[in-house]
């Protein structure tokens, strides 16, 4: 198959910049690829990335995009005009795998291959509006209900299929020999809990955390998806006004280095609250991977990873007291070791179903069957 997969305006491929869309589609692309599928990536052209190159049977196309705003009309605006950009470079391809919000409404729906869209956003309105569209993916069965809501009567394939991990899982690490750290690794973002967080580490008894640290890292810039300059001042005056362990660290792309701070925590913790904004969680998947034993909201879109109790922990955010659900169940992960032992090692056996060579064939089934229709 020859198989296109048009990225979104903001980040790069791969993903030098960070973006969990663009980096686990850079993933399967390499895979599909692997099996003899010619690949073609469309992404955006920045960070001295080449406007064309091959390798072997994948091969990058990139046209000028934008950096991230704050202001969702302004950030629908530019990537409206980067989508026609990319109109005039896509190859003819069997298969157009797409996030980019305007693709399904500019592009034809036969000339550049079959339209797959990936829902990597919770859906606002807009995919009654992608008639062009013949399949619609999403990563978790929380999406699927928001999709299926908003084109009850649609006829077109929804499919749930989750983002791939990237590695191998790594079975080999002592938990115990791990450092006392509770690690928070994605956008610093007000939805994404960060500041929840710090607030309740700082409230837990000091005879419970005086060992532990709390890392956090990630983007904080408005332009790479975070909470601004405002925001990380904020964050940075909470945590110097108690006596905790706790360090705002800048972001970090290269994933061996990522790998290695997974494999040194013992907890991970992912409190996000963007109820309408997570659809899958992949940081969380990356960090069971890697043995952490991971602390999530009790979002819809975290149940297909975490159990509680069996592979993780969850914390009500929608109780009367969510800062107090919060500090129990960190408290509860801090103290109970021996329980975390064996969360640890079931985490691991979770995401073991999520590595690439497993999950791209399901994607390429889905695409043989979008072939096979004659009507979509």
């Amino acid at each position: 198959m020859k198989i296109t997969i048009l990225h979104g305006a903001f980040f790069p491929v791969p993903a030098l910049r960070g973006g969990a869309i663009g980096k686990a589609w850079h993933g399967l692309g390499q895979v599909f690829a692997s099996k003899g599928h010619q690949v073609t990536h469309v992404s955006r052209k920045c960070d001295g990335l080449a406007e064309e190159e091959r390798n072997g049977n994948v091969q990058h196309l990139r046209v000028a995009g934008f950096n991230s705003v704050n202001n969702p009309y302004l950030l629908k605006l530019k990537e409206f005009f980067y989508v026609l950009r990319a109109k005039k470079v896509l190859p003819q391809a069997d298969i157009l795998v797409t996030h980019a919000f305007w693709a399904p409404l500019l592009l034809p729906k036969l000339k550049f291959g079959r339209i797959y869209v990936h829902v990597g956003r919770y859906p606002k309105g807009q995919l009654k509006y992608y008639r062009n569209a013949g399949c619609f993916q999403v990563p978790t069965k929380a999406i699927r209900a928001a999709v299926k809501k908003e084109i009850p009567k649609s006829r077109q394939m929804i499919s749930v299929l989750p983002y791939p991990l990237n590695w191998k899982v790594d079975f080999e690490t002592d938990y115990l020999k791990r450092d006392l750290k509770i690690f928070y690794l994605g956008r610093v973002h007000p939805e994404k809990g960060v500041a929840e967080l710090i607030e309740a580490f700082n409230n837990i008894p000091i005879n419970i955390r005086r060992d532990w640290k709390l890392s956090i890292r990630g983007p904080w810039r408005t332009e790479q998806g975070g909470g601004g300059k405002k925001f990380i001042n904020q964050l940075k005056k909470m945590t110097s006004e108690r006596n905790a362990s706790i360090e705002l660290l800048d972001p970090v792309f290269s994933e061996s280095k990522l790998k290695d701070e997974l494999r040194s925590a013992r907890i991970f913790a992912y409190p996000s609250l963007a109820e309408r904004g997570e659809t899958f969680g992949l940081s969380v998947l990356e960090a069971m991977s890697c043995g952490c034993v991971p602390i999530v909201s009790a979002l819809q879109c975290f149940k297909d990873l975490v159990e509680n109790n069996k592979n993780g922990y969850v914390f009500n955010h929608k109780s009367t007291h969510p800062d107090d659900s919060l500090i129990s169940v960190l408290s509860k992960a801090m103290q109970f070791e021996a329980n975390n032992i064996t969360l640890s090692n079931e985490a691991r056996i979770k995401s073991k179903k999520f590595e690439a060579e497993e999950v791209s064939q399901n994607y390429l089934d889905d695409f043989e069957k979008l072939l096979s229709e004659k009507h979509f």
